[in-house]
């Protein structure tokens, strides 16, 4: 019995000896990460206090901690940065959808302010400012160096300023000028419109007035068209929405699914992963629906397209997005500030992360520049030509006896919407694209082929 007390304890003599000299590295080398840390943060305060004591002016020791802040965070990604009390303010504002200034979402891009997107309805929109185009000086000023914060901030100003931008366009050989008048942005986060007997829902944004916008959107145009069962199909336009806030994404496309995953996060640990899966129910009782994109559609639009593209709920269309596919998260701070942090990437439900590749389109459609205007002549010479002859013009010609008054009436009613959508075509071709998608899925759909229902009504 004392033999094996005392090989008992031996054997955990042993394992003590083991673990030490295994734990025993581990710990000295945690140690030297953390005295490395220690003498950087030294280093940090000696040249803090030389600033302070030495620098040719006088500084403001609060502006120079929130630079140093600044610059750390701004050193990660082009989406991490801080976010001093009064754009912590802003910021809260905007996602509650009506803040001042241009209307434009940006983020940088070598060492340039880049538009995202403009916002519909906005000065920025009004004047002509496009996705994709670079701001390179703000009344003369470079930005050229400045963190995105400070960018942004020399485009501030009272409403009803002006403001002069200097923008690098792709395909315009030399950068122009652009003034722009400063004007409260007020956010009408979704727009819904009949086009023949297509809904089309426009989404600005991703805010706190997005998903009730789309219901009532939805449920108003439904109403206009006389029910459900004469729509033929929904669009989503996403064009130039620059995103927003994850959980309106998620009600977004929940609204058009009935179950699977929308979309997943993951973050440094696996532990920090989310899912998030869709509920029951779908706003347009599974009507055929295009999903419209294009390189100033980012983040939670990308989410939606890429969740409905991968369920094989919609048919995209339009060109490749802008590829945020990372999620910040805004920890508030002492002192009134916040940090927008990088916090994960997110995945489409196929498991496909569309950071800095974006969602690429079922259908790519291009949209074309704008024609110049035509002058009266040029009009009327256009017109002549394209109106051309048929046999009803012709003198004399047989009338049609295979259709009554009734018919004659809804033939010449349904020309008319196809005259209407031609127009369309013109105004926005992408958008007329889509429509005639869901027109011609209709037309082939069984329910729209009467003698096919009437064949499988017979015995």
């Amino acid at each position: 019995m004392r033999k094996f007390v005392m090989a008992a304890v031996g054997g955990t003599v042993a394992g003590a000896l083991l673990t030490t000299q295994v734990a025993g590295p581990l710990i000295a080398q945690e140690a030297e990460r953390n005295a490395s840390v220690y003498e950087q943060l030294d280093l940090f305060g000696d040249i803090f206090e030389r600033i302070r004591g030495q620098y040719v002016e006088e500084v403001e020791t609060d502006k120079l901690i929130e630079a140093a802040i600044n610059g750390m965070l701004t050193s990660l990604d082009p989406h991490s940065s801080y976010l001093a009390p009064k754009d912590f303010d802003d910021m809260q504002v905007q996602t509650r959808g009506e803040f001042g200034g241009l209307g434009i979402e940006v983020t940088q891009e070598e060492g340039f302010v880049k538009v995202v997107s403009p916002i519909d309805d906005t000065p920025a929109a009004a004047a002509g400012i496009q996705a994709g185009d670079f701001i390179t000086h703000v009344n003369s000023e470079s930005v050229l160096g400045l963190t995105l914060d400070a960018a942004v901030e020399l485009m501030r100003g009272p409403v009803g300023s002006e403001i002069i931008i200097t923008v690098v366009r792709e395909g315009t050989a030399e950068p122009f000028d652009v003034s722009i008048i400063r004007d409260t942005i007020k956010l009408t986060a979704a727009r819904s419109r009949v086009v023949g007997d297509t809904v089309v829902v426009r989404l600005t944004t991703f805010n706190d007035q997005t998903y009730p916008g789309l219901e009532e959107g939805i449920r108003t145009s439904v109403e206009e068209l006389g029910g459900m069962d004469k729509v033929n199909g929904f669009v989503l336009d996403l064009r130039n929405n620059p995103g927003g806030l994850l959980t309106q994404a998620i009600k977004v496309s929940d609204g058009f699914l009935d179950k699977g995953e929308i979309v997943s996060t993951r973050g440094r640990e696996a532990s920090d992963g989310e899912r998030f899966n869709a509920t029951a129910g779908d706003l347009t009782d599974g009507k055929p629906l295009v999903v419209l994109i294009n390189g100033g559609s980012a983040s939670a639009s990308e989410i939606v397209a890429g969740a409905l593209q991968d369920h094989r709920r919609a048919i995209v269309v339009g060109t490749k997005s802008f590829g945020k596919g990372s999620v910040q998260t805004v920890i508030p701070l002492r002192g009134d500030g916040a940090m927008r942090l990088t916090t994960a990437r997110y995945y489409t439900p196929s498991g496909r992360s569309i950071q800095a590749l974006g969602v690429a389109p079922d259908i790519i459609v291009n949209q074309p520049p704008p024609k110049p205007a035509l002058t009266t002549e040029e009009a009327e010479a256009e017109a002549a030509a394209n109106a051309g002859r048929s046999e009803a013009d012709l003198r004399g010609t047989l009338s049609n006896d295979s259709m009554s008054e009734d018919e004659r009436q809804l033939l010449e009613e349904e020309r008319a919407r196809a005259e209407e959508a031609a127009k369309l075509r013109d105004e926005d071709y992408q958008l007329a694209y889509a429509v005639d998608i869901l027109k011609g899925l209709s037309a082939i759909a069984p329910a729209a082929d009467p003698l096919a229902a009437e064949t499988a009504a017979q015995p």
